[in-house]
Protein backbone atom coordinates (compact mmCIF):
# COMPACT_ATOMS: atom_id res chain seq x y z
CA UNK A 1 0.00 0.00 0.00
CA UNK A 2 1.30 3.42 -0.90
CA UNK A 3 1.24 5.81 2.09
CA UNK A 4 -1.38 8.55 1.71
CA UNK A 5 -2.48 7.02 -1.58
CA UNK A 6 -5.80 8.89 -1.85
CA UNK A 7 -4.17 12.24 -1.09
CA UNK A 8 -1.35 11.50 -3.49
CA UNK A 9 -3.79 10.61 -6.30
CA UNK A 10 -5.88 13.73 -5.67
CA UNK A 11 -2.81 15.98 -5.67
CA UNK A 12 -1.48 14.32 -8.85
CA UNK A 13 -4.84 15.03 -10.52
CA UNK A 14 -4.71 18.62 -9.25
CA UNK A 15 -1.12 19.01 -10.49
CA UNK A 16 -1.91 17.78 -13.99
CA UNK A 17 -5.11 19.86 -14.19
CA UNK A 18 -3.30 22.98 -12.93
CA UNK A 19 -0.17 22.66 -15.06
CA UNK A 20 -2.03 21.53 -18.18
CA UNK A 21 -4.34 24.55 -17.95
CA UNK A 22 -1.39 26.86 -17.28
CA UNK A 23 0.43 25.68 -20.42
CA UNK A 24 -2.49 25.18 -22.82
CA UNK A 25 -5.09 27.60 -21.39
CA UNK A 26 -7.54 24.71 -21.70
CA UNK A 27 -9.14 22.46 -19.12
CA UNK A 28 -7.68 19.00 -18.71
CA UNK A 29 -9.72 16.41 -20.57
CA UNK A 30 -10.34 13.03 -19.00
CA UNK A 31 -8.30 11.15 -21.65
CA UNK A 32 -5.24 13.29 -20.99
CA UNK A 33 -5.62 12.75 -17.25
CA UNK A 34 -5.70 8.96 -17.66
CA UNK A 35 -2.54 9.02 -19.78
CA UNK A 36 -0.67 11.41 -17.47
CA UNK A 37 -1.43 9.14 -14.50
CA UNK A 38 -0.45 5.98 -16.39
CA UNK A 39 2.80 7.52 -17.63
CA UNK A 40 3.59 8.66 -14.09
CA UNK A 41 2.96 5.23 -12.57
CA UNK A 42 4.78 3.22 -15.22
CA UNK A 43 7.76 5.55 -15.71
CA UNK A 44 8.41 5.67 -11.97
CA UNK A 45 7.92 1.89 -11.85
CA UNK A 46 10.63 1.42 -14.50
CA UNK A 47 13.05 3.61 -12.54
CA UNK A 48 12.35 2.49 -8.98
CA UNK A 49 10.42 -0.79 -9.11
CA UNK A 50 7.38 0.80 -7.43
CA UNK A 51 4.55 2.72 -9.08
CA UNK A 52 4.05 6.31 -7.97
CA UNK A 53 0.31 6.08 -7.33
CA UNK A 54 -0.41 2.35 -7.47
CA UNK A 55 -3.59 2.70 -9.51
CA UNK A 56 -5.13 -0.38 -11.17
CA UNK A 57 -5.10 -0.06 -14.95
CA UNK A 58 -7.16 -1.79 -17.59
CA UNK A 59 -5.73 -2.29 -21.08
CA UNK A 60 -8.35 -0.52 -23.17
CA UNK A 61 -8.20 0.34 -26.86
CA UNK A 62 -6.85 3.86 -26.32
CA UNK A 63 -4.28 2.81 -23.73
CA UNK A 64 -4.17 2.16 -19.99
CA UNK A 65 -7.14 3.48 -17.99
CA UNK A 66 -7.08 3.82 -14.17
CA UNK A 67 -10.10 1.89 -12.92
CA UNK A 68 -10.32 3.70 -9.57
CA UNK A 69 -11.10 6.85 -11.57
CA UNK A 70 -12.68 5.64 -14.82
CA UNK A 71 -16.34 6.63 -14.79
CA UNK A 72 -16.07 7.65 -11.14
CA UNK A 73 -14.57 11.15 -11.22
CA UNK A 74 -17.99 12.71 -10.70
CA UNK A 75 -18.20 10.78 -7.40
CA UNK A 76 -14.91 12.16 -6.04
CA UNK A 77 -15.34 14.89 -3.49
CA UNK A 78 -12.03 16.67 -3.36
CA UNK A 79 -10.82 20.11 -2.40
CA UNK A 80 -8.08 19.67 -5.04
CA UNK A 81 -10.16 19.57 -8.23
CA UNK A 82 -13.64 19.60 -9.73
CA UNK A 83 -14.99 17.39 -12.46
CA UNK A 84 -17.38 18.74 -15.07
CA UNK A 85 -19.20 17.30 -18.00
CA UNK A 86 -19.60 19.76 -20.82
CA UNK A 87 -22.47 19.99 -23.30
CA UNK A 88 -20.65 17.95 -25.93
CA UNK A 89 -20.18 15.08 -23.41
CA UNK A 90 -16.53 15.98 -22.90
CA UNK A 91 -15.39 15.44 -19.36
CA UNK A 92 -12.91 17.91 -17.89
CA UNK A 93 -11.01 18.33 -14.67
CA UNK A 94 -10.36 21.78 -13.22
CA UNK A 95 -7.91 22.45 -10.40
CA UNK A 96 -9.03 24.01 -7.14
CA UNK A 97 -5.95 25.87 -6.02
CA UNK A 98 -2.46 24.44 -6.20
CA UNK A 99 -1.45 20.84 -5.53
CA UNK A 100 0.44 19.86 -2.40
CA UNK A 101 3.67 18.37 -3.77
CA UNK A 102 4.86 17.27 -0.31
CA UNK A 103 3.31 13.86 -1.08
CA UNK A 104 5.81 13.28 -3.91
CA UNK A 105 9.52 12.55 -4.12
CA UNK A 106 11.77 14.82 -6.17
CA UNK A 107 11.97 12.07 -8.83
CA UNK A 108 8.17 11.94 -9.06
CA UNK A 109 7.84 15.73 -9.28
CA UNK A 110 10.48 15.84 -12.00
CA UNK A 111 8.59 13.16 -13.95
CA UNK A 112 5.27 15.03 -13.60
CA UNK A 113 6.87 18.22 -14.96
CA UNK A 114 8.49 16.23 -17.78
CA UNK A 115 5.09 14.83 -18.84
CA UNK A 116 3.58 18.32 -18.87
CA UNK A 117 6.48 19.59 -21.00
CA UNK A 118 5.94 16.82 -23.53
CA UNK A 119 2.14 16.65 -23.80
CA UNK A 120 0.64 19.92 -22.55
CA UNK A 121 0.51 21.70 -25.86
CA UNK A 122 -2.60 23.02 -27.53
CA UNK A 123 -1.70 21.16 -30.73
CA UNK A 124 -1.36 17.71 -29.06
CA UNK A 125 -4.63 15.82 -29.56
CA UNK A 126 -5.86 13.02 -27.31
CA UNK A 127 -5.04 10.48 -30.03
CA UNK A 128 -1.37 11.46 -29.90
CA UNK A 129 -1.02 10.93 -26.15
CA UNK A 130 -2.98 7.66 -26.43
CA UNK A 131 -0.71 6.43 -29.20
CA UNK A 132 2.33 7.41 -27.13
CA UNK A 133 1.04 5.32 -24.22
CA UNK A 134 0.77 2.32 -26.58
CA UNK A 135 4.44 2.67 -27.43
CA UNK A 136 5.94 3.60 -24.07
CA UNK A 137 4.01 1.36 -21.68
CA UNK A 138 5.16 -2.18 -22.40
CA UNK A 139 2.75 -3.67 -19.85
CA UNK A 140 -0.20 -2.23 -21.81
CA UNK A 141 1.17 -3.68 -25.05
CA UNK A 142 1.64 -7.16 -23.57
CA UNK A 143 -1.76 -7.15 -21.86
CA UNK A 144 -3.62 -5.80 -24.91
CA UNK A 145 -2.06 -8.42 -27.19
CA UNK A 146 -3.15 -11.23 -24.84
CA UNK A 147 -6.63 -10.04 -23.91
CA UNK A 148 -8.31 -6.72 -24.68
CA UNK A 149 -9.88 -4.87 -21.75
CA UNK A 150 -8.13 -6.90 -19.07
CA UNK A 151 -6.26 -5.72 -16.01
CA UNK A 152 -2.61 -4.80 -16.44
CA UNK A 153 -0.05 -6.43 -14.16
CA UNK A 154 2.73 -3.98 -13.29
CA UNK A 155 5.17 -6.90 -13.56
CA UNK A 156 4.54 -7.05 -17.31
CA UNK A 157 6.61 -3.87 -17.61
CA UNK A 158 9.72 -5.94 -16.84
CA UNK A 159 11.49 -8.85 -18.53
CA UNK A 160 9.21 -11.85 -19.16
CA UNK A 161 11.68 -14.01 -17.19
CA UNK A 162 11.55 -11.78 -14.11
CA UNK A 163 10.34 -14.54 -11.79
CA UNK A 164 12.94 -17.00 -13.11
CA UNK A 165 15.96 -14.73 -12.65
CA UNK A 166 18.52 -15.43 -9.97
CA UNK A 167 18.82 -12.79 -7.29
CA UNK A 168 22.20 -11.59 -8.57
CA UNK A 169 20.76 -11.12 -12.10
CA UNK A 170 18.01 -8.74 -10.98
CA UNK A 171 18.30 -5.02 -11.64
CA UNK A 172 17.50 -2.65 -8.77
CA UNK A 173 14.02 -1.82 -10.18
CA UNK A 174 13.25 -5.53 -10.69
CA UNK A 175 14.34 -6.45 -7.16
CA UNK A 176 12.40 -3.51 -5.74
CA UNK A 177 9.31 -4.50 -7.74
CA UNK A 178 9.43 -8.09 -6.44
CA UNK A 179 9.58 -6.76 -2.87
CA UNK A 180 6.72 -4.33 -3.59
CA UNK A 181 4.63 -7.12 -5.13
CA UNK A 182 5.28 -9.47 -2.19
CA UNK A 183 4.15 -6.80 0.27
CA UNK A 184 0.99 -6.07 -1.77
CA UNK A 185 -0.17 -9.70 -1.78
Amino acid sequence: MIPYQKEKIENAICFFAHEHMKKTRQSLYQTFLYKYLAFLDFEILKETGRPCLGLSYMAMEHGPVPMEIYGKLHEWKSSCFTFTEEQDNKKTIKPQGKPNLDYFSQKEIKQMHRLIEIYAKDYVPAKMISDASHQAIIAWKKTWSKCHNSMIDYGAEFDDNLFKKKEEELTYPEESYLTYRALEM
